[in-house]
């Protein structure tokens, strides 16, 4: 009986364990592919440094958010409240996976500033999302955008500054 009851309590021990390792994505609710990174592994480091020059104010996130609702069309795609799915997108009619959710506090997390410019110059492989920079957007304008984009993380009284895990 002992014996039973010291299995038991070491296999709920194991699996508790193992449910909540750090890097168990579905046990915290995202989506895994948020933590892997679309940046090729070659130059994730390098673009990791990159930081945004531009400081969080209300008139930078403003003009981030007049392009991203305009100019860049990331509303068509991300939505205007930047919950990933568009209002012209009907669900089920997507390959592949689905417009990134900004509101998304783990996405936000995981994601550097530099990596998302890299994804602005470079697209997304295996997504929909095409370079923009400078065919779209200069980078000064794409960074404006990023600016807005964290916002969607943060409560929209108090501008974001770049605090990088």
């Amino acid at each position: 009986m002992r014996r039973l009851i010291l299995y038991q309590f070491l296999t709920v021990t194991v699996f508790a364990t193992a449910a909540l390792a750090p890097g168990n994505a579905s046990v915290y609710g995202a989506d895994e592919a948020i933590l892997k990174p679309r940046v090729p592994i070659d130059q994730l480091q390098h673009v990791k440094t990159w930081k945004n020059p531009l400081p969080a104010t209300e008139e930078t996130i403003e003009k981030g958010k007049k392009l991203f609702q305009g100019k860049a069309f990331c509303l068509t795609c991300h939505g205007r409240d930047g919950k990933g799915l568009g209002g012209d997108i009907e669900p089920g009619t997507l390959k592949g996976p689905l417009p990134r959710d900004f509101t998304d506090q783990d996405w936000q997390a995981a994601r550097t500033d530099g990596e998302l410019l890299w994804i602005l110059k470079n697209g997304s492989k295996g997504t929909a999302m095409a370079p923009f920079i400078p065919l779209i957007l200069t980078e000064e304008e794409a960074w404006q955008v990023l600016l807005y984009v964290r916002s969607f993380g943060k409560n929209r009284d108090t501008p974001h500054t770049d605090e990088q895990p």
